[in-house]
């Protein structure tokens, strides 16, 4: 048993085909399939169950997968060790943003971080929070944006900023013609969320069930670009993070008085990350680069 064959067993864990798996280990489907089994041999369990159609670990090759990620993470964390030991600021960093957030904070952040990190070479990965905290978990990320201010005990989170939400209206709404709005205006109103699985929903929701409002039965967007475009042909109305506001899009934005509706957006790491200096480093920087921006508020620690 070597590294090797721990990482060939979670490529197929991961792809549940073994020539994908083979693929994406730059080896041929025989030879991935042969030291599998030759890892069956060494352990004397059965850890795949093959057929014509598809791949499937048995259970004791569930927990062997698990334990395999452990180590191969461990072995990363050596190497990460090593290199931070002659220079923190360099090599990759994995970074994960949820996609309500992506688009509209990258702008304003990336240039400063490529600036003052030349060294680094920076990864980003736009997904949604449950995979992202995954892939946080599995060491496949440095480091994540997220909405969420306490995932798990797993993590650590350093607060970065808040943001409040506006509401998107067509301009011909009843409630266009406010400078401002309270969260009960919303009463028994219905507002265009997005689908499942965006951490914003739950914010959203959160926003509906105080105001005894509803979600719009029938539709959930993927993006906040299709909420927005859903207002603007007057199909809704939809709360909107305050970076994501476009003036001269077709739709009326109104702020809410206190208490807002806001989200905290946090920088979240894994409690054994050898980059926790980088990562500390890239969340100040964060903050310096929307000391003055107006659609947030920054949270000093």
């Amino acid at each position: 048993m070597n590294i090797r064959d721990l990482k060939y067993l979670v490529a197929i864990a991961d792809y549940n085909h073994f020539g994908m798996a083979a693929d994406a280990c730059f080896v041929s489907q025989p030879a991935l399939s042969m030291q599998i089994k030759k890892l069956e041999n060494a352990l004397d369990v059965k850890l795949i169950e093959r057929t014509t159609k598809y791949v499937l670990l048995t259970e004791i090759g569930k927990s062997i997968t698990e334990k395999s990620r452990e180590i191969l993470a461990n072995i990363e964390s050596i190497k990460e060790l090593a290199k931070q030991s002659k220079d923190p600021f360099s090599g990759e960093f994995h970074l994960g943003v949820v996609p309500t957030l992506a688009p509209y904070l990258l702008p304003h952040i990336i240039p400063r971080l490529t600036k003052l990190f030349p060294k680094l070479s920076l990864y980003l990965v736009e997904d949604q929070t449950a995979n992202l905290l995954e892939k946080l978990k599995n060491g496949k990320l440095d480091g994540a944006l997220l909405g969420i201010p306490h995932p798990n005990e797993e993590f650590f989170t350093i607060p970065l900023f808040e943001e409040e939400f506006m509401l998107a209206l067509p301009a011909n709404h009843a409630l266009s013609k406010r400078k401002r709005i309270c969260i009960k205006d919303l009463e028994n109103k219905t507002l265009l969320l997005l689908e499942d699985g965006h951490c914003m929903r739950e914010l959203a929701l959160e926003v509906c069930d105080k105001a005894h409002a509803k979600e719009r039965k029938g539709f959930r967007a993927t993006s906040l670009e299709t909420l927005r475009h859903m207002v603007a042909s007057n199909a809704g109305i939809t709360l909107i993070p305050k970076l994501a506001y476009k003036p001269n899009d077709g739709i009326h934005y109104v702020a809410f008085n206190a208490p807002k509706p806001i989200r905290t957006i946090s920088m979240v790491g894994r409690l054994s990350c050898v980059k926790k200096i980088l990562l500390e480093n890239i969340s100040l920087q964060i903050r310096k680069s929307l000391a003055k921006h107006e659609a947030v508020k920054v949270i000093h620690t």
